[in-house]
């Protein structure tokens, strides 16, 4: 197999994270089991993952001056990960995710506070185009500013880079950016909220995957959390792929393993087909450990599904 390169243009994001018996509901105070801190971030979640299976990855991100933001390049290097365009905000502070885990049913709930991602900036993806330029796909979220995802989804498709766009969290997105991107990704709550659509079904998630494919991406992946995702293409037939039933430890950063790994099987040239089939097992692997990075596996854990 050729060297597998890809490139992640967004978000890095500190997660502080406490276990509680139950989801609080407005107004209530819980006492929690545990306290732990980590390392989230849509993107770079999604960079581990991809880094974790042997690709070499590149990070374009923006940290705070504190001890988050030193902590986190020193995260990216112990996986592995090129730092070349990581920068530092010299006024924001670093983003961090106050994260709630559900200690029973594993289900979670996310507060983003972006701090230092709002400040990446068209130019810092210009100064990083020569890892877009090597990379066989690009990633990118919405949390950071828009108008450097689009940047950078420009420079990808003038360099005939494969774009994933996981438009997380879900926001009115401009037309361009739906045209340029070859993989459109949101999970089942995201794609609902794009096209004012309810999903209860799987038949609800194979329409709204066809109006999003009508808006230009050349695929459309909904990700359906433990039942699996939906996958159409332009001039098919949309398709369901069911993810093996398994008893959830922890869901948070799931989507992400799933997005990070369809990353690497198709920088390594597989079917967009084959590719979600066993996105969705590695995202399925990640849900049984705790905590977000640290469950994903390493590729000596599922040489299996890399073959």
């Amino acid at each position: 197999m050729n060297e597998i390169r890809i490139c992640m243009v967004g978000s890095a994001m500190t997660d502080l994270i406490a276990r509680v018996p139950r989801l609080p509901v407005a107004g209530e105070t819980l006492i929690g089991s545990s306290f732990s801190i980590g390392f989230g971030g849509k993107g770079s979640n999604q960079a581990v993952m991809a880094a974790r299976l042997g690709a070499k990855v590149s990070v374009v991100v923006k940290l705070g001056k504190d001890v988050f933001g030193e902590n986190y390049l020193q995260n990216y290097k112990d996986q592995g990960i090129d730092t070349r365009f990581v920068s530092f905000d010299e006024t924001r502070s670093s983003g961090v995710a106050p994260i709630t885990v559900d200690d029973t049913s594993g289900q979670n709930s996310i507060v983003i506070v972006p701090g230092a991602n709002d400040s990446l900036s068209p130019a810092d993806v210009q100064n990083a185009a020569s890892a877009i330029r090597e990379a066989q796909v690009l990633i990118c979220q919405l949390e950071t500013p828009l108008n450097s995802t689009l940047e950078a989804f420009k420079l990808a498709r003038a360099n005939h880079t494969l774009t994933i766009l996981n438009p997380a969290p879900a926001r009115e997105l401009p037309a361009e950016l739906l045209q340029l991107s070859d993989v459109f990704a949101p999970n089942e709550v995201e794609a609902a909220m794009l096209t004012g659509k309810t999903i209860e079904t799987i038949e609800d998630a194979k329409n709204v995957a066809q109006t999003l494919l009508a808006r230009g991406p050349k695929h459309v992946i909904i990700t359906l959390g433990e039942k699996g995702a939906v996958f159409v293409s332009q001039g098919d037939l949309p398709q369901f792929y069911a993810a093996q039933k398994v008893q959830a430890v922890d869901t948070t950063g799931a989507g992400d393993a799933f997005v990070g790994s369809l990353a690497y099987f198709l920088a390594a040239g597989w079917t967009v087909e084959r590719a979600v089939t066993n996105a969705c097992m590695l995202a399925t692997l990640s849900v049984q450990k705790p905590g977000t990075q640290s469950s994903y596996p390493y590729k000596d854990e599922v040489k299996d599904l890399l073959s």
